[in-house]
């Protein structure tokens, strides 16, 4: 059975809510709801009053972790005052969830590269997750979604390393490419295993460039605007992201096709599936 992937091309704060509610999925409990805060610098990440009406929606709290690498985001302290900056504290309680240790080790006996996955300890306070993402480009891993957002944006700052170098941290930016891509496929897994599926999954493919919100200096949007996606399936509503992006006939969809070509970008949908966590077979819902 194919998954449901919903569509619009009106990309507005109401109709991320009214996707929201197509899904039909309640989050139960305590929600945490998974953004990009935006690297310090960045100008193409989605701003926190775009998102407020669904965060309201589920009552939820904004909950992030430290990156890896130099920059606004890598220890606590900084994080928290970037929150403040970008104006995320402003509406909305919100959680560095690898603030403190030690990291939560969340185990992938199956995993096709990693075996386990380290998240902030906090993800243990959440009985359901709102992943609210941005799609893009990424320099590292071709394209961001919803998948990256489950494995790298979950990840703790020592299991960002952990995921790069695929399981190796002493490598980290250095490991074999399709090793990390796997490595990040696995990591999505565990905490879609974690929360027993309890996560709704948001795509919104707006200033989409070929570089990640993760980036300081980064690249201005190279296409158009396509619209808003939403489903219960990551593997399928990052899938039907690409697939949009392919079937574009704007100018500009060359260059963002070259750098997920570039990282084979795709192997991480292809590993996804293989996992067994969703499926790349979906049916575009169109709500317009």
């Amino acid at each position: 059975m194919k998954s449901k992937v919903y569509f619009s091309k009106n990309i507005t704060p109401e109709k991320v809510v009214e996707l929201f509610e197509l899904v039909g999925k309640k989050l139960e409990g305590n929600v945490a709801v998974k953004v990009h805060s935006g690297e310090e610098g960045n100008q193409n990440f989605l701003r926190p009053d775009f998102w407020k009406p669904v965060i309201e929606k589920v009552g939820g709290t904004v909950a992030e972790c430290n990156t890896a690498y130099e920059g606004a985001r890598n220890t606590t302290e900084k994080h928290i005052e970037l929150m403040k900056k970008h104006g995320w504290s402003d509406s909305f309680n919100v959680d560095i969830m690898d603030s403190e240790g030690p990291d939560l080790e969340l185990s992938i006996p199956n995993g096709l590269r990693i075996k386990k996955n380290f998240v902030g300890k906090n993800l243990s306070k959440y009985d359901s997750m709102l992943v609210l993402a941005h799609f893009k480009g990424h320099p590292m891993g071709g394209f961001g979604g919803s998948l990256k957002q489950l494995s790298i944006g979950v990840a703790s700052s020592y299991g960002k390393t952990y995921i790069h170098g695929a399981g190796d941290t002493n490598v980290f930016f250095d490991a074999e490419q399709n090793a990390f891509i796997e490595s990040m496929a696995d990591a999505a897994s565990s905490v879609v295993e974690y929360f027993k599926g309890n996560v709704v999954y948001i795509n919104v493919m707006k200033n989409m460039s070929v570089d990640c919100d993760c980036c300081a200096i980064a690249e201005d949007p190279c296409m158009q605007d396509i619209g808003i996606l939403a489903s219960s399936d990551p593997i399928a509503i990052d899938q039907a992201c690409i697939d949009l992006v392919y079937s574009s006939d704007d100018p500009g969809r060359d260059h963002l096709i070259e750098r997920i070509e570039s990282r084979n970008g795709i192997h991480i949908l292809e590993a996804a599936e293989t996992l067994g966590f969703g499926s790349r077979s979906y049916e575009l819902i169109k709500t317009d």
